[in-house]
């Protein structure tokens, strides 16, 4: 069965410009949303869309990208009427653990209302497959490891992994009631070019080469379960082409490094030793994430094959030349 067009939210972000991409040059059209929002330098994610626009010609596949917000209904059913959507990759969020501490209501109207927001024009529209992009943040602090799908996620420990646990909540309450086809995919601290400034690995690199100190909180010894870009989006395509009607699914390395680690691998591709600036842990960051992705294996076929010392000599590469 050919799913065309696709819409794309979030598509001038990290994740959504290259699975936008990677749609393109498989020859799906691709309808993208975004409301360019200022957490970040807005004028990377415009270079994002024009790069998306490049590899749209290059392709000879459609594109058209919309900007506004997910949470406005009229412009969400005009785009899937207007287009004739067949499949929603909804991966647009108020992202980061540590802001939405910060700003709670303001995730809770964009992750959750926005989400409602779609699933609805969705369940309207007869939409064929509905993706939806979750977080290993829904674990919270669980303290079984690695963390499987079937464990219970109802203590997430920051507003942003609350608000993950209740669009999925919502997917299968549309799945249950109207019938919609969702696949939600927890992704694990993904990172590669484009990642967010914000982000560890980004940041890292870029004070250890301007011979900044590195901001490290606790004693290093907290886990993250780091993947890279080009797994997820092969995870994402994936689960649009599957049969799936209703899942939960963790893509992940399944190979979680300490943060001690993980600043040794990035001096190691820069070839520098950098200055740490001890802090305190911060609320809100989990102790660790670690995937079990049995799961994807089983119903997707797929599992992460770019080790982290290889994802870093990439994104150096990719952030050295921008």
């Amino acid at each position: 069965m050919t799913i065309d067009p696709v819409l794309v939210t979030g598509a001038a972000g990290f994740i959504g410009s290259h699975t936008a991409e990677a749609l393109l040059r498989r020859g799906t059209s691709v309808v993208g949303i975004d409301n360019f929002d200022p957490y970040y330098d807005v004028a990377i994610k415009r270079r994002n869309v024009q790069e998306i626009e490049t590899t749209a010609e290059q392709a000879g596949t459609s594109f058209a990208m919309a900007e506004g917000d997910i949470c406005n209904r009229d412009l969400i059913q005009e785009l899937l009427a207007g287009h004739d959507v067949q499949a929603i990759i909804h991966l647009a969020a108020k992202a980061g653990v540590r802001p939405s501490l910060e700003d709670p209501v303001g995730y809770a109207r964009t992750n959750i209302e926005g989400t409602i927001n779609l699933l609805e024009a969705a369940r309207g529209a007869k939409i064929v497959r509905f993706i939806f992009g979750s977080s290993s943040s829904v674990y919270g602090d669980a303290a079984q490891v690695p963390f499987s799908e079937d464990q219970p996620v109802a203590m997430p420990i920051s507003p942003y992994g609350a608000s993950k646990v209740a669009g999925e909540t919502y997917c299968y309450a549309y799945h249950s009631l109207y019938e919609v086809s969702v696949v939600c995919l927890r992704f694990f601290t993904v990172y590669g070019p484009r990642q967010r400034p914000d982000l560890a690995i980004n940041k890292f690199v870029r004070l250890l080469s301007t011979d900044e100190a590195i901001p490290k909180y606790g004693d290093g010894t907290s886990m993250r379960d780091y993947t890279y870009i080009a797994d997820i989006v092969r995870g994402i395509l994936m689960a649009l082409d599957s049969d799936i009607q209703w899942d939960i699914i963790n893509l992940g390395s399944d190979n979680p490094i300490m943060l001690n680690q993980l600043i040794a691998a990035i001096e190691e591709v820069l070839d520098k030793r950098g200055t740490i600036d001890q802090l305190p842990p911060q609320s809100g960051d989990m102790r660790q994430t670690h995937a079990d992705i049995s799961k994807a294996e089983q119903l997707l076929n797929w599992q992460p094959q770019i080790p982290l010392h290889e994802g870093l000599r990439e994104f150096v590469q990719w952030w050295q030349s921008t």
